[in-house]
């Protein structure tokens, strides 16, 4: 199939599995319609293995093989998600929670890496890099999952501004993490890589901090050219072309993509808006994006749902994943409770905040992309079955009690 048929298909699979949520199930979207993605897969295979002759599960495995998960997502979708997240979160909201958000981005990142990286280790016996990198990809929050069920859980404005303005800028740092640990773990017999602490940190600042000027600049560049006209269909279209050209442009330059898609978003969602926008196009843009944010997300869920066609299901691998959702949930609480202590004799936190953004730290398809991504090696099956797990896990049983947790744990004693 061509990459147009491939698109249709997504999109007709995500209306009808969208369309049964919301007659039967009455779930939040994202949620629902990867739980009818993954029962209308369960039953592919159930279907296979009682008349295998058929071949329906084959013709599913080339399909989801065709579609590209990994690419579609890291090359195409990802910018377009996170520009649309980051344009509804309010710069304001982020100062205010600043320090924590850095902290729990970067040192939090680091801690849960090694908490889970170390326990994965010991868990499956593999060797402890490959170990580390399962790690890298499974510790950072997922922007678009966070976001997608954060919209509907109703949580206190402070507390709601940690977990997503953390998840906007870990994933991008998880990534460079990620990188350099995949060029350590599984670079050619004789390869080099960036393994002296100087190129690391070069790395690093040249993918974080030149991601984030390059979404400064053309967000800024972007916003002065909006200044000058008051045609909405035409500043929608600019937004769109900072969405996508700025993501390919930073991939070109070798900086990371994320977070110029989301430093752009925070600029056209906060001072764009606020200043070079007049309130019909407001009205028009956020609609447009609100729509844009609504489809691919529809058709991501789906999207990690069909992918248990090319994961390993077995006794070991399930195993594994199981010990993994342990393990990314100890790395998770290290990731907020270390800065949380560290913070706290400077400013004061709401009740629970730990067990809240613990449980509410959600994986979703970026560490699944990162997975696929990864060079075919004897340990790849294991770490793509674990992650799938621990992302199914974490969306549908997380992200289905993170609001009454929430609640609860809100509450003032009696």
């Amino acid at each position: 199939m061509n990459a147009l048929q491939i698109g249709t298909l997504l999109i007709v699979f995500a209306g009808v599995f969208g369309a049964v949520n919301h007659i039967v199930f009455r779930l939040p979207s994202a949620i629902g319609i990867l739980i009818v993605a993954l029962a209308a897969s369960f039953c592919v295979l159930g279907l296979d293995a009682l008349r295998p002759d058929l071949g329906v599960a084959t013709e599913m495995r080339q399909f989801v093989t065709e579609a590209e998960f990994s690419r579609t997502l890291l090359e195409g979708m990802l910018g377009l998600l996170l520009f649309a997240g980051a344009l509804h979160v309010r710069l304001e909201d982020l100062r205010e929670q600043a320090w924590t958000i850095a902290i729990m981005a970067t040192l939090g990142v680091a801690l849960s890496v090694t908490v889970v990286g170390f326990g994965f280790h010991w868990v499956t016996g593999m060797p402890l890099l490959a170990a580390l990198v399962f790690g890298a990809l499974i510790s950072p929050t997922d922007p678009v999952a966070v976001l997608g069920v954060m919209a509907e859980a109703n949580l206190p404005k402070s507390l709601e501004a940690k977990i997503v303005g953390e998840s906007l800028f870990n994933d991008g740092v998880g990534y460079v993490v990620f990188l350099v640990l995949v060029g350590l773990a599984f670079q050619p017999v004789g390869g080099h890589a960036a393994a002296d602490t100087v190129g690391i940190i070069m790395f690093f600042l040249k993918e974080v901090g030149g991601g984030a000027l390059l979404g400064g600049v053309l967000g800024f560049l972007t916003y002065r050219v909006m200044r000058r006209i008051d045609d909405y269909p035409l500043e929608i279209l600019l937004s769109l072309g900072l969405a996508l050209g700025g993501y390919q442009l930073a991939v070109a330059l070798g900086l990371s993509g994320p977070i110029m898609a989301v430093v752009a978003g925070l600029f056209m969602g906060d001072i764009g808006i606020k200043h070079a926008m007049s309130e019909q196009t407001q009205a028009y843009l956020s609609g447009f994006w609100t729509v844009i944010d609504e489809i691919l997300n529809a058709v991501l869920f789906l999207l990690i749902g069909v992918e248990v066609f090319v994961v390993t299901l077995n006794f070991d691998t399930i195993s594994a994943g199981v010990a993994a959702i342990g393990l990314s949930l100890v790395g998770r609480l290290f990731a907020v409770a270390v800065p949380v202590v560290l913070i706290r004799p400077f400013r004061e936190y709401s009740r629970g905040v730990v067990p809240i953004m613990t449980w509410g730290g959600l994986k979703g398809g970026i560490s699944v992309a990162l997975a696929l991504s990864l060079p075919d090696s004897d340990w790849k099956p294991l770490i793509l079955t674990a992650t799938f797990i621990v992302v199914v896990f974490s969306i549908i049983v997380q992200g289905l009690t993170i609001a009454p947790l929430a609640r609860f744990l809100s509450q003032e004693p009696e």
